[in-house]
């Protein structure tokens, strides 16, 4: 079976510190670790987290030997734009559409999130995945760690 291929945006480092959203963020790390999941982020995610708090910088740097970091790609700020001109979301969620764009072209399966409300969103996702289709990409699974995670007394 093959390892699916998961973007993790910004809001999943922050999340593993943030009382409301640990639990889950910290399964799905564990599930990284375990193989389940290939992990993918960005340079944006890795610019992203620059001002944040210590503990979430180190917890990045200590993913690093077990994630695929990719570059923002001229294809990704093309999507992007797409995205941006389709209305699925306005200019001030720049950053949010091309989360979306680079892991849509960077062969991801699912996207993990907490950002529920440019990324993780009934609404945004099929618009997200319209777009996607129009421009010659794969659909992209949306997530929250919470949706992809498993049943604790799965052995996912």
């Amino acid at each position: 079976m093959r390892v699916p291929r998961v973007y993790a945006d910004t809001s999943i480092f922050g999340g593993y510190f943030d009382q409301e959203f640990e639990i889950p963020t910290r399964r799905f790390f564990e599930q990284v670790r375990c193989g389940h999941f290939l992990l993918v982020s960005s340079r944006l995610v890795q610019l992203e987290i620059v001002p944040a708090p210590l503990q979430v910088r180190d917890l990045f740097d200590e993913m690093l030997p077990n994630m695929h970091l990719v570059e923002i790609s001229e294809d990704a700020q093309q999507l992007q734009q797409f995205y941006l001109k389709a209305g699925i979301v306005t200019h001030a969620a720049f950053n949010d559409a091309l989360h979306v764009a680079t892991a849509s072209t960077s062969g991801c399966s699912m996207i993990v999130s907490w950002n529920f409300k440019h990324i993780v969103h009934y609404q945004r996702i099929p618009q997200y995945n319209l777009v996607n289709v129009q421009q010659g990409y794969t659909q992209i699974a949306i997530f929250s760690p919470l949706e992809v995670i498993g049943d604790e007394d799965e052995s996912v």
